[in-house]
């Protein structure tokens, strides 16, 4: 196998994890619980590239789809992917793919918060077309119930993402993995991976810290 299908492969079941661990951060606030999925869907969407980025949450979706306990809450199964809140994770595809292509290391503040608010966006119609169909809603209840809820969260979400998102890119400019520049250098070996790796969770993590 080569390098490059290899890291298509690596990075796809980083980004699924992460998505999956943050969505275990779960408060019941109505219909549609408050997670913080979007927050690693908007992560890895700003750092990885659209191939990379878009195949992260299709990998989240199919360990989901064959029962393992990665939705919100610990849940899974088909049952998760067509019922009523089902648009907003299918929804996710749209965010990752919409912010990853918008978004590069060269990117200004506002462009990642704008980049992201575009594909929250998204996810959010996609959830609430689902939730007028799937649970017979009235456009206005859906929207009631899926979206303004979580207005200010996703704000704040959204900022985190943005202020995570810059510092991580002079972490991350250097491999081609993550930028859209010609003549930077290609990742080497796994142990760059997992250097790379441990940069981005010990970005993270001093983030949530402060």
């Amino acid at each position: 196998m080569s390098r490059n299908k290899l890291l298509t492969l690596i990075f796809p079941a980083f980004g699924a994890a992460l998505i999956a661990i943050l969505s275990q951060i779960v408060i019941p606030i109505g219909t549609v619980p408050f997670t913080l999925q979007t927050l690693a869907v908007g992560l890895i969407a700003s750092i990885f590239r659209p191939r990379e980025a878009t195949l992260s949450v299709a990998l989240y979706l199919l360990l989901g789809a064959i029962g393992l306990p990665v939705f919100a809450g610990g849940s899974g199964g088909i049952a998760a992917l067509s019922g009523p809140t089902s648009g907003f994770l299918w929804g996710f595809l749209f965010y990752a793919a919409l912010t990853s292509y918008l978004t590069n290391t060269e990117s200004t503040l506002v462009k990642i918060f704008v980049s992201n608010l575009l594909g929250n966006c998204l996810a959010f119609i996609c959830g609430v077309i689902s939730l007028h169909f799937l649970a017979n809603m009235s456009w206005q209840a859906a929207f009631l119930a899926g979206v303004v809820p979580f207005i200010i969260p996703e704000i704040g979400k959204l900022l985190t993402i943005t202020a995570i998102s810059k510092p991580l890119f002079s972490s991350t400019k250097k491999y081609c993995l993550f930028c859209i520049k010609k003549g930077v250098r290609q990742i080497k070996s796994p142990v760059e991976i997992l250097f790379m790796s441990l940069e981005i969770k010990k970005r993270i993590s001093s983030f949530v810290e402060t």
